[in-house]
């Protein structure tokens, strides 16, 4: 058995965490615990945990430093041989948690195991079966938007996991450094996943480990667009090459059309 470290990065999302956090209670799995990393919320989510959630360990940032910030400074305090990310807004089913430690241990090949995400008000609907990467090179969530009928419930190779709900053992984490905090936020999971690859790690879907998430709630808008079109092209600049480029050029054109 895999001992595991939740971390969860949280901006002004209490009404979230009285979702998430009852749901981690819930876990089958018999030894993990639980990190918020709060970036300046100002809804009261810092108070609310430490009177409502004990067990959970806090830190609390002053200001909002990004996803990507908070979510590495939660893996330096934790303690678990896997370091889970999960949203803020997502209901983790019982066995999740022992699902992705169970992958990880069928699988001593991969670094990181990838959960079955589904949106949370249409529970049949997947958002994604881990990630894949495209033809023309852009990361995409496999089976993103189809009904879930059993067709992804396999434990199968993948790109690499949708950091919404991403189980990395520790000695990846550690060996490649985390998230890189020059991406501040979106696609920072997608760049771990290349750099896993580039040191021989693969990553593995573990089809049992369900998560129903809110998509509205943790991005969207000019700045995820932002985010999102800067990031593809620092990915590509840092992992292909001039070929591949070429192939990538027609899609970061779609990208920058309809930001």
């Amino acid at each position: 058995m895999l001992s595991a470290s939740v971390i969860i990065a949280n901006w002004n999302g209490a009404p979230h965490l009285r979702v998430c956090l009852p749901a981690l209670r819930r876990q089958t799995h018999p030894d993990f615990e639980v990190i918020v990393v709060d970036n300046g919320s100002s809804d009261g989510s810092v108070a609310m945990l430490r009177a409502d959630f004990p067990e959970v360990r806090v830190l609390a940032l002053p200001e909002n430093t990004g996803f990507v910030h908070a979510s590495n400074r939660g893996a330096e305090l934790a303690r678990g041989e896997v370091l889970v990310m999960l949203n803020n807004d997502t209901e983790p089913e019982p066995g999740w948690l022992a699902a992705l430690c169970q992958a990880l241990i069928d699988h001593p090949e991969a670094g990181a195991a990838a959960s079955k995400l589904l949106l949370f008000d249409r529970r049949h609907i997947l958002h994604a079966a881990g990630d894949l990467l495209g033809p023309d090179f852009m990361p995409r969530n496999r089976g993103v938007w189809e009904v879930d009928a059993g067709q992804y419930d396999d434990q199968i190779e993948v790109f690499g996991p949708c950091g919404g709900a991403a189980a990395y053992r520790r000695q990846v984490w550690e060996q490649l450094g985390g998230f890189d905090e020059r991406l501040f936020m979106y696609l920072e999971d997608v760049d771990l996943a290349w750099r896993m690859q580039q040191a021989g790690w693969k990553s593995v879907f573990a089809p049992e480990a369900r998560v129903y998430h809110h998509l509205s709630a943790t991005g969207g808008g000019t700045i995820a667009s932002y985010y999102v079109g800067r990031n593809l092209l620092l990915l590509h600049r840092r992992y292909l090459t001039p070929g591949q480029w070429r192939q990538a050029l027609p899609a970061h054109l779609r990208v920058v059309w309809e930001a």
